[in-house]
């Protein structure tokens, strides 16, 4: 079975991402922990990586970028709030392209020939997430490898997404619940880090959202 690499972030989009391309690759998980405020979500992907049988999964510990992004953005921020809808300071500059690197690096030394990320089509106010920005990334990568590719030591890879398949939110949940069950309510979404989803971040909003889209009741547990 041919190998994929997927980041993966223990939240509803990179779990169901799993779902939808586990019966055509084997899979290799990769979750960063970056100084990211809600980092129960590694919790979850530690779980979800036995549940859903990973070949590997590595927890990747780049909490340096933390420092590096200072007050940029609201996700590693200790002095800024987290919105409850979309505006420009939830983007961690290229936190894909910081992800995608490394993850792409390990697939060429597993000679998997997929890496893949949880981007869907409700992502479009992320640039790092749409399918123009996957596919020049793929081509970059793939010619920093050109030679080990021509000479036959490595596959070149693909970065695939649920964006790049046309799939929403929704579409993924619509196909996760039937495999997980309840269990899928376990998934991490929320950008703080209390004992259960805040209910009112923009994440959570947006979690809620899917769920009426794919007409599934949301058990999650929220605070608000």
């Amino acid at each position: 079975m041919k190998k994929a690499v997927i980041v993966f972030s223990g939240g509803i989009d990179s779990v169901c991402a799993v779902l939808f391309l586990r019966s055509r690759y084997e899979l290799y998980g990769i979750t960063f922990s970056y100084g990211q405020k809600a980092s129960k979500e590694i919790t979850a992907a530690r779980s979800f990586a036995k549940k859903l049988g990973l070949k590997q999964h590595k927890i990747v510990d780049i909490g340096f970028m933390k420092e590096l992004y200072g007050d940029s953005n609201v996700l590693t921020s200790t002095k800024r709030n987290i919105p409850s809808k979309f505006e420009y300071s939830i983007v961690v500059p290229i936190r894909n392209a910081v992800f995608l690197s490394v993850a792409s690096a390990w697939a060429f030394t597993l000679n998997a020939s997929l890496v893949a990320y949880g981007a869907h089509t409700g992502d479009k106010n992320y640039p790092d997430c749409r399918p123009v920005f996957a596919k020049k990334l793929e081509t970059a990568f793939n010619q920093g490898e050109i030679d080990g590719i021509n000479l036959g030591l490595r596959k070149s890879i693909k970065i695939w997404s649920p964006y790049r398949e046309g799939l929403s939110k929704s579409d993924l949940l619509k196909d996760g619940v039937k495999v997980l069950g309840d269990s899928i309510f376990n998934t991490w979404s929320c950008y703080s880090n209390k004992k259960y989803h805040c209910g009112v971040c923009e994440s959570c909003n947006n979690r809620k959202i899917a769920f009426q889209k794919a007409g599934i009741a949301d058990k999650t547990k929220y605070l608000k």
